[in-house]
């Protein structure tokens, strides 16, 4: 299978790696101080909370789906280190998340100081300078080098010398050299992954959105409510490149979909924890367990994609897989509003990010425990049966002593092993 363009881990390549650390966590870091916003806005404009949680989904929607803005910066800096980077893949995937929990620990109190001084719209003022910056890094993400001939990638028709016959044939040729339908369509792992991690997202986001208010409703300091956030991010930027360390050893190589499914399995857990109290040193506890859960999911959320996919259909597989996952991150925030509007009830909102999360991770790993069996036992049943048909009796003929009359004997050969 013909393969994209890599280079060795060189001193660009750690280069690349710090802005790829710095843009995720201007980009993808930046949603998770929304909740700070969310009480000012529903107050602002006399909002339901089914309302008010329209802002935070269609923003963090369009981050992932294709907006013109973070997406562009997010997405290409995760795509670049799968050609910077072979042998400290991993690694370099874990610490490019760390970013992200440096975000998710300075946006929440940035978001807090501003808020108070300049209100929301001063503070989006302020926010839109600070994400010029990813104008820097996209900069250093140069093209990596092309090593090899020009080749025709396996799934992909190469380019037509005739012009198209109109906007219908190229949108056509478009979607199908950028979006891999097709990959979805033979690639079971890669079905299996999207699956499982469009219906994670639906509770994955939540206590992103809800824990502050959640925290406030029940009469925490609104400083301290904040405070929650940090802490999550905060321990996430020691967490994610230890889960990165640990993912990278060879021994789990072959297991990573399943730690995966671990982390996520524990995440959706540990939300029914935060629902059981909203006493702040409870909280407390429920950020630091969330964040070890949270560190495995972010450490491997792409890393398991590059797995599953080959490097040089991971961009096109990348640009579908978080389009169908923008679906649920749309539909999640205003759906948990819908029920808190409904029952008056944040318990119910954990409850519900615990159902998606449990049923995900539990939907992934035995998906990929029966895909793996069946992988082992093919090859098994073929060698078998290779076996049984060569011979498992074999007639050999020896000369008789009386005369030049030859008698068939039979000899049992019995396969201890294959």
């Amino acid at each position: 299978m013909p393969q994209a363009p890599e280079c060795p881990e060189g001193d660009w390549a750690w280069v690349v790696l710090l802005a790829s650390v710095v843009t995720q966590g201007l980009t993808l870091g930046f949603p998770t101080c929304i909740g700070i916003f969310f009480t000012e806005l529903q107050r602002e404009f006399q909002a339901s909370n089914s309302e008010t949680s329209w802002f935070p989904s269609i923003l963090t929607a369009m981050l992932h789906a294709g907006g013109l803005g973070m997406c562009f910066s997010f997405q290409s800096s995760i795509t670049v280190l799968g050609f910077y980077f072979t042998r400290w893949r991993v690694l370099a995937n874990a610490l490019a998340s760390a970013g992200v929990s440096l975000g998710i620990t300075l946006w929440p109190l940035l978001s807090r100081y501003l808020l108070e001084d300049l209100g929301w719209r001063g503070s989006f003022l302020i926010f839109g300078g600070v994400l010029l910056h990813c104008c820097v890094c996209g900069a250093i993400l140069r093209p990596v080098p092309a090593t090899a001939t020009p080749e025709t990638r396996e799934g992909l028709p190469p380019p037509s010398k005739r012009p198209a016959r109109g906007c219908l044939a190229a949108y056509g040729r478009a979607v199908q050299r950028h979006l891999a339908f097709d990959v979805l369509r033979h690639n079971v792992g890669y079905r299996v992954y999207t699956l499982g991690v469009v219906w994670m997202i639906m509770g994955f986001p939540l206590p992103h959105v809800f824990l502050v208010p959640y925290a406030i409703w029940h009469g925490v300091d609104e400083h301290r409510a904040a405070l929650l956030i940090s802490i999550i991010g905060f321990s996430n930027i020691f967490l994610r490149p230890m889960a990165g360390l640990v993912a990278g050893r060879r021994d789990f190589a072959s297991h990573r979909k399943y730690l995966f499914s671990l982390a996520a399995l524990l995440n959706g857990l540990t939300n029914l924890v935060c629902a059981a109290s909203a006493d702040f040193r409870v909280l407390v506890g429920y950020c630091l367990v969330y964040s070890v859960s949270m560190s495995g999911v972010g450490a491997l959320l792409f890393q398991v994609l590059m797995d599953v996919v080959p490097m040089d259909r991971f961009s096109s597989a990348l640009g579908l897989f978080t389009v169908l996952e923008s679906v649920s991150i749309l539909i999640s925030p205003p759906l948990a509003g819908l029920l808190l509007d409904t029952t008056s009830n944040f318990s119910y909102v954990f409850y519900m990010s615990s159902f998606f999360l449990i049923s995900a991770a539990l939907f992934m790993g035995g998906s990929f425990w029966a895909l793996g069996k069946m992988e082992r036992q093919g090859p098994r049943a073929e060698m078998e049966g290779a076996v049984t048909e060569a011979a498992p009796e074999q007639g050999l003929t020896m000369e008789d002593t009386d005369g030049p009359k030859k008698q068939l004997r039979m000899e049992i050969m019995y396969v201890t092993s294959v």
